[in-house]
């Protein structure tokens, strides 16, 4: 892929500083394909088994992440395959931090599925894991009242100051439903494998966890105002 070399580059990055959340590139095969690390554990689409302690590591293991993707620079002709213009831009992010993309062991958690990564900013990339990794969901068989809780351990693990609390509130409907103006605009351009998406039903869903998330923002202002730092 164009953006291959890119997503290397970031990837010895992390690796030279010291980030463990991610694999190695390992350079190509015979037939120019990418080769990264294998990494062992499993993965699991629906997080609720995480209780708040693992929430408040995986908040601290962003918040690494973050940290040592600050430091990284990209060249100046770097590609980068990101489907969708992030509200600001201060770093080079993963873009797709959700369950599906984590492989979990009891005592490691890993980040695969970098091909998306490219230029966003913090609270960008915090609202899309927020959203899946708590989850923030109506599909979700938590209350308002756990899902708070788990919302506040999991920024409490990131460490996210005030100021910025109020602005990743304020981000997490937007950020939701810019997934699903992804998926309608690509199925009326016939742009893939976005529009096969919405046509499997995944615009309704993004939908309804927009509508979910916008509704309770009172909710979560409330739990990230009042919220004390998690002790693990």
């Amino acid at each position: 892929m164009p953006w291959s070399a890119s997503v290397d580059a970031l990837l010895l990055h992390l690796q030279k500083v010291g980030f463990e959340g991610a694999p190695r590139p390992l350079g190509y095969d015979e037939a120019g394909r990418q080769v990264l690390s294998f990494v062992e554990g499993f993965i699991d689409p629906d997080p609720s088994d995480l209780d708040e302690s693992r929430i408040a590591e995986l908040g601290r293991m962003i918040r690494r992440f973050h940290d040592a993707s600050a430091t990284f620079v990209p060249s100046s002709d770097a590609i980068w395959n990101v489907v969708i213009t992030p509200a600001e831009e201060d770093l080079i992010c993963h873009n797709d931090l959700a369950p599906w993309n984590l492989i979990r062991t009891s005592t490691q958690l890993t980040f695969i599925d970098w091909d998306g990564a490219g230029p966003g900013s913090r609270l960008w990339d915090l609202a899309y894991a927020a959203h899946g990794l708590v989850p923030l969901s109506p599909d979700a068989s938590i209350s308002d009242e756990v899902a708070s809780r788990r919302l506040t351990a999991f920024v409490d693990g990131y460490d996210l100051d005030q100021q910025d609390r109020a602005r990743l509130v304020d981000m997490l409907g937007p950020r939701i439903r810019s997934m699903y103006e992804l998926l309608r605009r690509s199925h009326e351009t016939g742009v893939q494998p976005w529009s096969k998406l919405w046509s499997e039903g995944h615009g309704v869903v993004w939908l309804a966890h927009a509508i979910y998330v916008e509704d309770r923002r009172s909710v979560w202002a409330e739990a990230l105002n009042s919220g004390t730092d998690f002790v693990d």
